[in-house]
């Protein structure tokens, strides 16, 4: 391969990266959970540190989708928004990521909240398929109940 082609073919994984993270932000907007478990490789690590003391460890997309499908079934509006992310690309079928998100939420009833967190991602081509290999999530700040907001340190 020459240079040129070798920056082709990791530009080319850039793109579907970026893609896959958003089908995913989409796709859990709109609740769309079979489509969810489906973006994620047979076995796929996830662990989540929502900062309240609790480790939580799922196995593969199924487990995934079901946890969040759970997580956010009382909320009468949820939006999962991208704020922001750093794909490097290992080679033209893997790669790793840092994405930030926001959750925007109603609790019927209630009021609204907003969340931040941060996944630490890697992904990988599976069956023809880019997938999420691994995802480790960190909360990083939401709304308090009493109001204002509460932060947590950002992992480095």
């Amino acid at each position: 391969m020459n240079a040129a082609t070798d920056d082709l073919g990791r530009l080319a994984a850039e793109v579907a990266i970026r893609s896959l993270q958003s089908r995913y932000g989409d796709a859990v907007t709109r609740r769309a959970w079979d489509e969810v478990a489906g973006m994620f490789a047979p076995g796929c690590p996830v662990s989540l540190d929502l900062r309240d003391g609790v480790a939580r460890h799922l196995e593969g997309g199924r487990a995934v989708a079901d946890f969040i499908a759970s997580a956010i079934e009382r909320f009468t509006f949820f939006a999962f928004t991208i704020v922001n992310s750093a794909v490097t690309v290992g080679d033209s079928e893997s790669g790793a990521a840092r994405l930030y998100i926001q959750e925007l939420r109603h609790d019927a009833g209630r009021h609204w909240t907003v969340a931040y967190g941060l996944y630490e991602d890697r992904y990988a081509i599976v069956d023809g398929t880019w997938r999420f290999t691994r995802r480790d999530y960190s909360s990083l700040a939401r709304t308090a109940d009493e109001g204002g907001m509460r932060s947590f340190p950002i992992p480095s």
